[in-house]
């Protein structure tokens, strides 16, 4: 219960920002800022998302107001028309928006209809009428096994004039991320008591898209590497703390652990692919390839619907047919 009320003081601190909106009237405002509230408080998106949708929208709404030549109304919303919505998707789209982008911002606005329908406060037809926007297919780009393995190796980086624990916590990350296949997110936002020590422990509760929870199992050698990185960090870190801290002792920045990878790109020689989420992308590759059930990895990742994991047997398929292509006698 407490969890719900900080979740809706945060949606409220942030409703005055939805409601300057010179570009619609207050009745927009007031609604465009309820429908933050519930898509925070109520569908639990992440924060995230819940700014990009919220972009999304004071972006449609300004055009909108420029398209029309005036303010708009919750009346004249309910009365979009495809062609405007198709207006709007083509100028975001002359802005080299990606396909990716385009579909959010559609998915986001067909929220807020769906959200004044519900309320009472009109319902907006024209998105039926709308398709959403091809997205080109690329498969996820995974570090071949022992590149992976070496990424999380701290001597690759002994050369670096950077401190030893610094370099002890970016191996730790690192490991994390491809023996246990999260999020840079997730794994930075661990607490040090959610982390067991070796031998006291094989799995991690965590926390990912939505603030849902999963379980996943962590190696041992891993929680080794966390280990010996706790006993050379120079600042406290506390049960209810981040297991994970910068250099200064404040909380770690992704940007940091993909400013390691970076480094590690460099000394390796790897292609730009090749980034901290590229290592959750070989967690769930490895595993596939050596017999790991699609169900189940779907669940150590943390995908809500299996076609997302299904992307990874098409990497699979496609190295298959590479070493067929290459070994094969008839070739």
């Amino acid at each position: 219960m407490a969890k719900a009320e900080n979740q809706v003081e945060k949606t409220t601190a942030k409703a005055p920002e939805a409601l300057d909106l010179v570009c619609a009237d207050d009745s927009v405002s007031r609604a465009m800022a309820q429908w933050l509230q519930h898509l925070q408080s109520e569908r639990r998106l992440s924060p995230k998302t819940v700014e990009a949708y919220a972009r999304d929208l004071r972006q449609c709404l300004q055009f909108l107001c420029e398209h029309w030549g005036e303010r708009v109304t919750l009346a004249r919303f309910a009365a979009l028309e495809a062609a405007d919505i198709r207006a709007f998707l083509a100028m975001r789209r002359a802005g080299d928006i990606a396909g990716r982008s385009l579909m959010r911002a559609l998915a986001g606005l067909r929220s807020f209809g769906r959200f004044l329908e519900r309320e009472g406060k009109g319902k907006v037809g024209a998105f039926a009428a709308i398709r959403a926007p091809k997205i080109a297919k690329s498969l996820p780009k995974p570090l071949p096994m022992d590149a992976a393995k070496r990424v999380t190796d701290a001597d690759e980086r002994a050369g670096e004039t950077r401190e030893t624990w610094v370099l002890a916590r970016d191996a730790a990350v690192l490991a994390l991320l491809y023996g246990s296949g999260l999020r840079i997110s997730e794994a930075l936002g661990l607490k040090r008591r959610e982390v067991p020590r070796p031998g006291e422990g094989d799995v991690l509760i965590v926390t990912g898209k939505g603030n849902k929870t999963r379980m996943v199992p962590v190696l041992q050698n891993v929680l080794q590497l966390i280990d010996e990185y706790a006993a050379l960090c120079p600042y406290p870190l506390p049960a209810e703390g981040p297991m994970f801290i910068g250099a200064k002792g404040g909380p770690l920045s992704p940007r940091i652990i993909q400013l390691a990878m970076e480094r590690l790109r460099g000394a390796l020689g790897l292609p730009d692919s090749a980034t901290p989420h590229a290592l959750r992308h070989s967690f769930a590759t490895h595993l596939l390839s050596r017999g790991g059930d699609l169900r189940a990895i779907q669940e150590l990742l943390g995908h809500a619907s299996l076609s997302t994991t299904q992307i990874y047997t098409g990497i699979d398929s496609e190295r298959l047919l590479e070493v067929y292509a290459s070994a094969h006698p008839r070739r």
